[in-house]
């Protein structure tokens, strides 16, 4: 029951900081521009602070796990319906996750790519090609290399990452379990 409160936290955790939970905080902003309006000294609307903790955690909450994340992947804020100028701020960064992003994969919502047909096919006792055919009659090819203790995968001929082979099967008896 430990083990599993602890997963269950920390996969809460980790999805809601990757699901996109920087935001405008709308729900947040209501709850305070409720608070500046009812009262109109700075002592009232401090002991209305006081007294709207609670509901300010709560606004808080749904605020970085539902409507920012909602916010960061459709590209709307559902409850202020303007864009997610937080996240989308230019600023000169000081990591460079990846230059060579497209720019179509830069704004929300992502476009939609259907994929009509994937094949995979192995070239030899190391290598494994996964062809993947769109739509649009676009295609791309993943390859799979092993190499002594690591796997290196290759799209469209383009080293993406090098991966040591215990770790995918460590990630495969998590998708099992």
């Amino acid at each position: 029951m430990k083990k599993s409160l602890i997963s269950l936290t920390l996969t809460t955790l980790i999805t809601s900081q990757l699901s996109g939970c920087m935001g405008q905080m709308g729900v947040s902003a209501m709850v305070t521009k409720g608070n500046l309006s009812a009262v109109d000294n700075r002592y009232g609307r401090a002991g209305l602070f006081v007294l709207l903790s609670p509901v300010y955690g709560l606004s808080a909450t749904a605020d970085l796990f539902i409507f920012n994340s909602i916010e960061f992947w459709t590209g709307t804020n559902p409850i202020t319906n303007r864009s997610p100028a937080v996240v989308d701020m230019p600023v000169e960064a000081i990591f460079k996750v990846n230059p060579h992003l497209d720019s179509n994969l830069k704004d929300a919502p992502l476009p939609q790519i259907k994929l009509t047909r994937a094949t995979i096919e192995a070239i030899d006792d190391d290598t494994m090609v996964m062809t993947l055919n769109f739509a649009d009659k676009s295609q791309q090819q993943l390859m799979g290399k092993r190499q002594q203790d690591q796997v290196s995968f290759y799209l469209d001929q383009q080293l993406i990452t090098k991966v040591k082979i215990d770790e995918l099967k460590q990630y495969q008896i998590a998708m099992e379990s």
